[in-house]
């Protein structure tokens, strides 16, 4: 096997779900979420490997207030690479538009409600992504709108690797309470579409706190760990809504031009001990 270097390959990180406050509030009452942010952006910035972009995939706030996205734009300040915002149930996009206006990206609304969906090149990668917010309410919806403008995209960019990003998730999670505020209408008809677009790496989601894999179309949908707060894992049909202090992390979806394939990692944030070798001149450690 031929190894692959590092620069025919694409870093693309995923981090969601950062649930920001105003500087003082707790979310729930109970949780600072910010330190944990802060902790998330040291480790993407700790990375061996520089990434090429951060896409966030939505519940950027926790109520998507101005005082919240402000607070969020100097956490994710000592990012150096470009930084991709979504909304989430949990965001405006309004208000995000307004308090991100460097975020060219944002302006551009795709279809009657002005939908957050934008394509941009990260690397070799086509990265498109989805609007399933419905103001308001905390399920997702994929319209024929936001569809059609994902077909459009997919239509033109055949042949290279693509990576669609949304926030809420295609799929039945088994966590119940989840479920019931998921994406309830569109997912059969984003996989048919999905199905019909081999280049299509990965489907990349938030929402659920938790790392959760499916085939899905062909390809691979996941969901990602948050910086802070993790939904419990509870598959008793009606288990309760909770949440926990897990440990937190976040996704590292590298696509190797060599290999023609996308690797998708489960990254730790926070500090740890080590590194620490396994050998000693050549010889493993006894």
């Amino acid at each position: 096997m031929t190894t692959t270097t590092t620069e025919d390959t694409t870093f693309l990180v995923q981090l969601t779900d950062l649930h920001i406050r105003e500087p003082g509030r707790l979310a729930y009452g109970r949780i600072d979420t910010a330190p944990f942010l802060e902790h998330a952006v040291q480790s993407v910035l700790r990375l061996p490997q520089r990434p090429d972009a951060v896409v966030i995939t939505g519940d950027l706030s926790d109520f998507g207030r101005a005082a919240e996205y402000e607070h969020l734009a100097r956490l994710l300040a000592p990012l150096t690479m470009p930084v991709y915002l979504m909304p989430g149930n949990h965001d405006d996009r309004g208000q995000l538009r307004r308090s991100f206006p460097g975020h060219a990206y944002l302006a551009a609304g795709v279809g009657s409600a002005g939908f957050v969906q934008y394509a941009v090149r990260v690397g070799a990668l086509r990265l498109l992504t989805l609007d399933t917010c419905v103001p308001g309410a905390s399920h997702g919806e994929l319209c024929g709108e936001r569809l059609g403008w994902l077909e459009e995209q997919l239509d033109a960019c055949r042949g290279e690797p693509v990576v669609i990003a949304m926030h809420h998730p295609p799929f039945r999670t088994l966590i119940g309470h989840m479920d019931e505020i998921g994406l309830q209408r569109g997912a059969e008809a984003l996989e048919a579409l999905v199905a019909r677009h081999g280049n299509v790496e990965r489907v990349i989601c938030g929402h659920l706190h938790r790392a959760i894999d499916v085939r899905f179309g062909g390809t691979i949908a996941s969901t990602s760990p948050a910086p802070a707060h993790q939904v419990c894992l509870d598959l008793s049909p009606g288990a309760p809504s909770a949440w926990a202090l897990e440990p937190p992390g976040f996704r590292v979806h590298a696509w190797s031009a060599q290999d023609g394939r996308l690797v998708t990692h489960l990254a730790a944030s926070g500090t740890f001990e080590g590194p620490f070798p396994f050998h000693d001149n050549g010889e493993l450690i006894d």
